[in-house]
């Protein structure tokens, strides 16, 4: 295997990231990665334990003269989000992640990096075979299938770590602490429908809508970005009103925490109406591109020559999906009261896909640092579907991490923060869901903190990681557990 990282600092620790940007783990499918940490844990002589979902704990004795010292918990998630170009050819389960120097940033060829949360395995690795570090005992929790459902967070058990305090190193932005998350609820609709026939003498296209930046659900819903599933069922409403329009597939965006970055409509129209149909996309190809200038530059809209398709969906099937389409919010619904400039209730349309069976299943996601807010948004989500008569069904949800700005963890990091460089750390609640809320439901008593270095584009092909940030994310790390009294 070749090296692309091995000039970077700090090492062991962009070491250990290229390792595990070789090892597939899709959530839901972290068998490889569980694998290759055990594998790990027996060559380094280090205590692990697996839970029945999924879920490693690999300890460290403390460091000689340390052992009076409270356990710290360093905490990561096993699985990453699989997203890649649509040009890119890329197997998520078999092959391995392509990491590329791009200047002051660490990317990867074609797909998501996967530095969320690979970077803090990474970190937790280096911390298990650091021979230099003055640490008291170290448990790592490696918890599975986070992005999907956080189903390893909700499945962990009482005893399973023993630690106090908890160091949670699943964020995006290098200087800033985090002390609080936001929970979230999703929401699933299901529409179905009958099939017909399209009119003879009628042609085809396929309108896809890409270039989008996409991007997380939660850290990234505040910045204008557009929404491919909405921009597509924008024209095709506006369409369907001047134009005898069939419907044969419609399938954008792939992930529920994820912004759709393309989407794709198949549908036919009468041949005498071909040229001012495709005169019309044109003129709202113009809008869009004008709309989005500043925050989406690359976005895209096509339509291509398709072949006829053999069935569509009925009208009013097709009427009611646009409906909920245009329908259905997306997009911030309240900025923070308690901490300014701080998203507080949001919604996002994440994936349209047409199933077997006559079906089509419409996911969104709800997140909010109020549980009353996220209900509200989710119901409001939920009446724009069942006005569609569509069936809907929500998730369990997960809770929200309420902010302590007393935590004595806390404090040592942020005096570690300033006195390691100079400034003052922002201390905030992150508007995405991390693991903590859960964690704190099951041990009460942890103190936790959430850091790391700074990771942009997260959930979208254009991840990337900052060089600089990631050295000081780890000198931070070691401060920390060095200073843990």
């Amino acid at each position: 295997m070749s090296k692309i990282l091995a000039g970077l600092s700090p090492q062991p620790l962009w070491n250990y990231f290229e390792a595990i940007c070789q090892v597939p783990r899709p959530s839901k499918k972290e068998e490889k990665i569980i694998a290759f940490l055990e594998d790990f844990a027996r060559a380094n002589q280090l205590p692990f334990r697996r839970d029945e979902a999924g879920n490693l704990l690999i300890s460290k004795a403390a460091a000689k003269g340390k052992e009076h010292l409270p356990t710290v918990v360093l905490q990561t998630h096993l699985d990453m989000v699989c997203e890649k170009n649509a040009d890119k050819e890329f197997d998520f389960e078999n092959d391995p992640i392509e990491p590329v120097i791009d200047g002051d940033w660490v990317t990867a060829n074609g797909t998501t990096l996967g530095a969320d949360d690979g970077i803090g395995i990474a970190a937790q690795m280096a911390v298990l075979t650091s021979e230099s570090i003055a640490h008291g005992p170290i448990e790592c929790l490696f918890t599975v299938d986070e992005e999907t459902g956080l189903t390893g967070a909700k499945a962990l058990q009482p005893g399973f770590i023993t630690g106090n305090i908890l160091l949670n190193l699943d964020s995006e932005d290098e200087g800033e602490l985090f002390i609080g998350c936001a929970g979230g609820i999703d929401t699933v609709a299901v529409m179905r429908y009958r099939t017909e026939s399209v009119a003879p003498g009628s042609v085809a296209f396929r309108l896809k809508v890409s270039g989008l930046q996409g991007g997380h659900s939660g850290d990234d819903i505040h910045k204008g970005r557009g929404n491919a599933n909405k921009i597509l069922a924008r024209f095709l409403l506006k369409a369907v009103r001047k134009y005898q329009l069939w419907l044969a597939d419609f399938n954008g965006g792939n992930l529920r925490n994820a912004i759709a970055r393309e989407a794709v409509a198949w549908i036919a129209v009468p041949s005498s109406q071909r040229s001012q149909f495709l005169a019309d996309f044109e003129t709202f190809v113009a809008e869009v591109k004008f709309e989005f200038e500043h925050t989406e530059p690359d976005v895209s809209l096509v339509a291509e020559t398709a072949e006829i398709p053999y069935q569509v969906i009925d009208n009013a099937s097709f009427c009611n999906l646009l409906q909920l389409l245009a329908g259905s919010p997306h997009g911030v619904l309240e900025m923070s009261s308690r901490m300014p400039g701080l998203v507080e209730t949001s919604t996002n349309l994440a994936a349209v896909k047409f199933k077997g069976e006559n079906e089509i299943l419409i996911t969104t996601s709800q997140r909010s640092e109020i549980e009353s807010r996220k209900t509200m948004a989710a119901d409001m989500v939920a009446a724009v579907f069942r006005l569609a008569g569509a069936e809907v069904t929500h998730s369990d949800g997960y809770p929200g991490w309420t902010p302590n700005p007393a935590s004595e963890i806390l404090k040592i990091t942020a005096e570690s923060y300033q006195s390691l460089f100079g400034t003052t750390p922002v201390v905030r609640s992150i508007h995405a869901g991390l693991e903590c809320g859960l964690f704190l439901e099951k041990f009460p008593a942890l103190d936790m903190i959430s850091f790391g270095p700074t990771v942009r584009g997260a959930h979208s092909p254009s991840e990337r990681i900052n060089i600089e940030t990631t050295e000081k994310f780890w000198k931070l790390l070691v401060d920390v557990l060095e200073r843990i009294k």
